[in-house]
């Protein structure tokens, strides 16, 4: 029989990945829990976490795939709805949806022999009152690709005390409605909390953001172009780069002390940078009061590390997310206790099976969806290549055995943080992966 594999997800990573095995010509069935694509950024998917006010922080050339450009007629930067449809256009115009399961969540992955049984129900039978596993079906495959991103299970820290308000993270965020004439602590100033605190200043009575750690701030645009599509042009040594770039952005937007929040103690590119000058024109503005970590709760009041202390009605948590697969067992991703992240070559490939993917946990300024569907092309190729026994995916089965722990990060060193446990360096992932696609497509045509 033609050997057939498992996609789970048709968010943005689940269509490239759909995108590269019909390419390949390999058989497939994609599960979306859904009932359309676009995983978070169709805000209508129960499980999203995007708000009203989000757009790409890349701008669109910069994030598009190369084979299906972004229209003209779209922003820069893309408001999420407008990437729902880029999405969405995207599935149609490669006749995606053929093969794909809508409205079908997958319950459980296991193995099955020389392959996995994958356990699906349809979305909400267990919300129904008909008890998990209703309407359950189980199919076997030959392989497993999950697909179903990085930002769906939140990181929720514990409160050094018991708050008297609401609290909420920033994945349950709609609309700044719910800040209406309330005192509103935003901790964390990643860009999900930096987009949430500009929201807030228009509707909220006040709006402070606890910052434990200095940020790199970017601006979306310089001299009328958006930022990210100005750097790289001219290759420079990494030391070089970080010190010009950094020395420009200081340039157009001055220290984070200015506005009141911490410097950075790390180089600019060794954690992930906020791309949003908004919220240090309302910080300069007194619209936004910077505040420091949080040392202690009691009822509404909250007391800061620097013993300072403000009276709150709600706290939004703007503090990130967990990696969560929660229908597989995490020995079988090579997940150590304890780490932040699988253990994977490339951040795909499993150090012994060559029937099980993860695809798109992988981070880099700069990567877009290109480099994700890159990813995703190395990957069928190594399945086709290994079923004709080419040279070159047998070295990718020895390599990615012997060097599952190797760490592409182009020499930049990163913060020692969860949300850094998958990050690489854009260029140098990049040549990596197309090397060795070329190389065992070579041998394959």
């Amino acid at each position: 029989m033609t050997p057939s594999y498992a996609v789970i997800g048709a968010g943005p990573m689940g269509l490239a990945t759909a995108r590269a095995l019909q390419r390949a010509g390999l058989a497939f069935t994609v599960f979306e829990g859904h009932a359309d694509v676009g995983g978070l950024w169709d805000i209508a998917n129960p499980h999203s976490t995007v708000y009203e006010s989000a757009h790409l922080i890349s701008s669109k050339r910069m994030t598009e795939f190369a084979e299906f450009p972004m229209r003209e007629s779209v922003a820069p930067y893309p408001l999420h709805r407008e990437m729902r449809e880029y999405f969405a256009s995207y599935a149609d115009h490669f006749g995606l949806r053929a093969h794909i399961e809508f409205s079908t969540r997958v319950e459980r992955v296991a193995r099955s022999g020389a392959g996995w049984t994958v356990r699906t129900v349809p979305s909400g039978a267990a919300g129904a009152g008909a008890g998990a596993g209703a309407g359950a079906t189980e199919r076997r495959f030959d392989g497993v690709l999950i697909a179903t991103g990085t930002l769906h299970h939140p990181h929720r820290p514990a409160l050094p005390g018991t708050f008297a308000g609401r609290v909420m993270h920033s994945a349950e965020y709609k609309s700044p409605a719910v800040f209406a004439g309330k005192r509103v602590l935003v901790i964390g100033c990643g860009n999900s909390g930096a987009d949430i605190a500009v929201d807030a200043v228009h509707h909220a009575a006040s709006v402070d953001l606890s910052v434990r750690r200095g940020y790199w701030f970017v601006p979306k645009f310089i001299r009328g172009r958006p930022a990210d599509s100005i750097g790289g042009r001219v290759k420079l040594p990494r030391r070089l780069k970080q010190f010009v770039e950094g020395r420009l952005i200081r340039l157009l937007v001055g220290r984070p002390s200015d506005y009141g929040l911490p410097d950075p103690d790390h180089l600019l590119y060794e954690s992930h940078v906020v791309v949003n000058s908004l919220v240090l024109h309302h910080l300069g503005h007194g619209d936004i009061r910077a505040r420091s970590d949080l040392r202690a709760v009691e009822g509404h009041r909250v007391t800061f590390a620097d013993g300072s202390s403000g009276e709150y009605d709600l706290i939004l948590q703007a503090t990130g997310y967990e990696l969560d697969y929660p229908f597989i067992d995490r020995a079988e991703l090579n997940w150590a206790a304890g780490s932040a992240a699988p253990t994977l070559y490339l951040n795909a490939f499993h150090p012994e099976s060559d029937s099980l993917f993860l695809m798109g946990m992988v981070e880099a300024a700069g990567l877009g969806w290109e480099g994700r569907a890159e990813q995703a092309r190395l990957v069928a190729a190594f399945i086709r290549g290994i079923a004709a026994g080419t040279p070159a995916a047998r070295a990718l089965k020895v390599r990615k055995r012997e060097r599952a722990a190797e760490r592409l990060d182009g020499g930049f060193k990163y913060l020692k943080l969860d949300r850094m446990a998958y990050y690489v360096h854009k260029d140098s992932y990049r040549t990596t992966v197309r090397r060795l696609t070329a190389e065992i497509e070579r041998e394959l045509t």
